[in-house]
């Protein structure tokens, strides 16, 4: 496997995101932090060990959390940084972070070529479970069903999580069915089911042992 990294810069009138990502893991840094002294500081979403580096800093508390958390499950190392127009709602912060996510995913991983393409993954948090499939198809679709009920989860509106993965797959263009399959918790339904994508994109890039395209057509586009 290549290094697998990427660094992506997304600007708008709505948003200023920079995001840097190794699916491999391992050390990354941002050239020049956006945010300076916006940071909040003890960010839960922040975390550092021997094997990767997580740092999202989105504005949004329960959607750090979340990216926080597929970066976790998924093996990557991750920085998100994420100036938006909060003062309006959660809407472009969180529709942009998953563009330029997806974006920095794409890239990142490169040709489709040497993987397994697919990939499943069940992830429960106390009563709540989630499945999710993935494929590297390069034909962005997303079923997202978490039957979610609350208006708002912190200050994240629940509908913009499944939002935010329907984003994600397009700009990285996935195809991805996530479903909870039971819980009442809808912290625990969303938080599992971010889990669960992380299982199945982790197994979706892992090598499977060629440096074929997997596909029968030849090209995944």
């Amino acid at each position: 496997m290549s290094e697998r990294k990427a660094f992506i810069k997304r600007d708008t009138n709505e948003t200023k995101i920079q995001i840097a990502i190794s699916l491999n893991g391992g050390f990354i840094e941002i050239p020049e932090s956006i945010l300076k002294d916006k940071a909040p500081s003890g960010n839960i979403a922040s975390q550092a060990t021997s094997s990767q580096v997580i740092d999202i800093h989105t504005g949004v508390g329960f959607l750090d959390h979340m990216i926080h958390a597929l970066a976790k499950h998924s093996g990557w190392s991750l920085i998100v940084e994420c100036i938006g127009d909060l003062h309006i709602d959660d809407h472009h912060t969180t529709e942009d972070c998953g563009i330029a996510l997806g974006q920095a995913f794409k890239e990142a991983l490169g040709q489709v070529r040497g993987v397994k393409r697919f990939g499943s993954g069940f992830a429960p948090l106390d009563e709540a479970l989630s499945r999710a499939v993935v494929d590297l198809s390069n034909r962005p679709y997303a079923v997202i069903e978490l039957g979610l009920k609350r208006e708002k989860i912190g200050d994240l509106s629940t509908e913009m999580i499944p939002h935010f993965l329907e984003s994600f797959a397009e700009a990285s263009r996935l195809t991805i069915h996530v479903d909870c399959l039971r819980g009442f918790n809808d912290h625990h339904r969303s938080e599992s089911a971010f889990k669960a994508l992380a299982i199945a994109l982790k197994e979706a890039i892992s090598s499977n042992g060629t440096n074929d395209i997997p596909s029968t057509k030849g090209v995944l586009m």
